[in-house]
C-alpha cells in the first residue's frame, strides 16, 4: 500500500527549501547573468554559495559525501519545492545534468574516479556534462553512436562530434560516450569515459541558441579530435554504456518531472493571482468560465502529475527498475505541464508573453522539457513495444 503522507521532517525541509527559493533565489531571476544561454558560471557559483550557507546544498548526495540521501519519494517532495524558481535547482545543486551525473557516478565510479570527478561536483565546486547526443548519430536512438574510441597502447583515442551537450562550456567532469572499436582481443562496444574538460582534444566550438535558458552555460557543440585518455578513464566496464545510460535516465526523467512540477505550480499561482485581480466585463476574469475552467484544469493537472511522480518514485523505492514507469511519467507529465503553462500564458494575456512575470520563461522551458531525456513519442514507442512483447 502506497502511503502518500509526507513525514514531518521531510515537510519541514520542504518548507525551508521553498522559503529559501522564494526569498533568496527568486530575486536573481532579474539578474543580467541569467542570459539567453542560461545562468553563467559566475551566477551559479553565487547561488551555490547561498545554498551552502543555508545548509541546503546537494541534499540528494550519499551520506558519505555529506548529503541526506533521501528516498525517491522524499526527493520528489524536496525537488518540487526547489523548482519554484528555475534557478532553485541550480542553487541547490540538484539541476540537470549534474544531478543525474552524480547519481550515475555514485554507483559505478571507482574510489579514485569518485574522489577526482564526483566529489568536486557534489561540493558545488565544479560542473559536469554527459556527452552522448550527436548531430547525425546518437540521440533518442543511442545505437547510432558514431563517436569512436580506438585502443592506442594502454589507452584510447576518441574522435567524433557531439551537440546539445548541456553545460559544456567550463565544465570539468566529463562523461563521454564513445564506441570502442573491436580488436582481436578485449571487449568492445559503446563505453563511457571520464575525463577533465580541459584535456587536449576537447573543443567546445560554440553554444547553441535555444528557446530554453534555465541550464548553466546552455547547450554546446563539441568536437573530439584525437582525445587521448588512459585505460583507467573507462567508467565501469567497456561495452556497457547503454546499460549505464538507462541506469542514469530512469531516475533522471523523474527528477526532471519533480523540478518542473514546482515551476508549473509557480506559474499557476501567478495566473490565479492575476485572475483574481484583473477585471473584464464587470468582474474579475477568474469568474468568467473561460478563465476559471483553465485554472481548474491546471489544478487537476498538478495533482495528477504529483501523484504519478510519487507512484513511480515509490516503485523505485520498492526496488523496481523503473524504466517503463519513468517513461510513462515523463511522457504524461511533460505534456500535461506544457499544456498547463500554455493555459497560464493565456490567462495572463499580453503580459504572459513578456518578461513581466516568469511565466513566459517557464512556458518556453516547458516546451523543451517535452524533448530532453527522450521526446514523448520515443517514450510511447518504448511503452508500446513492451506491451506487444508482453
Amino acid at each position: 500500500m502506497i502511503d502518500f503522507q509526507v513525514p514531518d521532517d521531510v515537510a519541514a525541509l520542504r518548507d525551508q527549501i521553498r522559503r529559501f527559493v522564494a526569498e533568496v533565489v527568486v530575486p536573481y531571476e532579474a539578474d543580467p547573468r541569467l542570459t539567453q544561454h542560461g545562468p553563467t558560471d559566475e551566477l551559479r557559483a553565487e547561488l551555490v554559495g547561498h545554498a551552502r550557507d543555508a545548509g541546503l546544498l546537494t541534499l540528494q548526495a550519499p551520506r558519505e559525501y555529506g548529503g541526506i540521501e533521501p528516498s525517491h519519494v522524499d526527493q520528489a517532495v524536496l525537488y518540487e519545492a526547489a523548482g519554484w524558481s528555475t534557478l532553485g535547482p541550480v542553487a541547490l545543486n540538484c539541476a540537470a545534468p549534474d544531478e543525474g551525473n552524480m547519481f550515475l557516478l555514485s554507483r559505478i565510479a571507482d574510489a579514485e574516479q569518485a574522489e577526482r570527478f564526483l566529489r568536486p561536483v557534489i561540493e558545488g565546486r565544479e560542473r559536469s556534462v554527459f556527452a552522448m547526443t550527436e548531430p547525425d548519430g546518437a540521440g533518442s536512438d543511442p545505437s547510432q553512436l558514431a563517436t569512436t574510441a580506438v585502443r592506442d597502447g594502454d589507452g584510447y583515442v576518441i574522435n567524433g562530434d557531439k551537440w546539445l551537450i548541456t553545460g559544456a562550456t567550463g565544465a570539468r567532469t566529463w562523461i563521454v560516450m564513445a564506441d570502442v572499436q573491436p580488436e582481436h582481443d578485449g571487449p568492445a562496444g559503446p563505453t563511457l569515459f571520464l575525463c577533465d574538460g580541459q584535456t587536449p582534444g576537447i573543443v567546445v566550438e560554440r553554444v547553441m541558441s535555444t528557446m530554453d535558458r534555465n541550464y548553466v552555460e546552455g547547450h554546446g557543440v563539441v568536437r573530439f579530435t584525437d582525445l587521448r585518455l588512459p585505460a583507467d578513464s573507462v567508467l565501469g566496464d567497456v561495452g556497457q554504456a547503454f546499460r549505464y545510460a538507462q541506469m542514469r535516465l530512469a531516475p533522471a526523467r523523474l527528477t526532471h518531472c519533480m523540478r518542473w512540477l514546482g515551476a508549473a505550480e509557480r506559474a499557476q499561482s501567478i495566473a490565479v493571482a492575476h485572475a483574481k485581480r484583473r477585471t473584464a466585463f464587470g468582474k474579475p476574469i477568474g469568474e468568467h468560465q473561460g478563465v476559471g475552467f483553465m485554472l481548474a484544469d491546471n489544478e487537476i493537472a498538478l495533482q495528477q502529475c504529483r501523484l504519478a511522480i510519487w507512484w513511480a518514485c515509490w516503485r523505485l523505492d520498492q526496488g523496481a527498475k523503473g524504466r517503463h514507469e519513468s517513461s510513462m511519467v515523463k511522457a504524461t507529465v511533460s505534456e500535461q505541464l506544457f499544456q498547463l503553462a500554455d493555459r497560464c500564458v493565456q490567462v495572463l494575456g499580453g503580459i504572459g508573453v513578456s518578461d513581466e512575470t516568469p511565466v513566459g520563461m517557464i512556458f518556453r522551458d516547458m516546451r523543451a522539457f517535452r524533448l530532453y531525456d527522450g521526446p514523448t513519442e520515443v517514450h510511447k514507442f518504448a511503452i508500446a513495444r513492451q506491451l506487444l512483447r508482453d
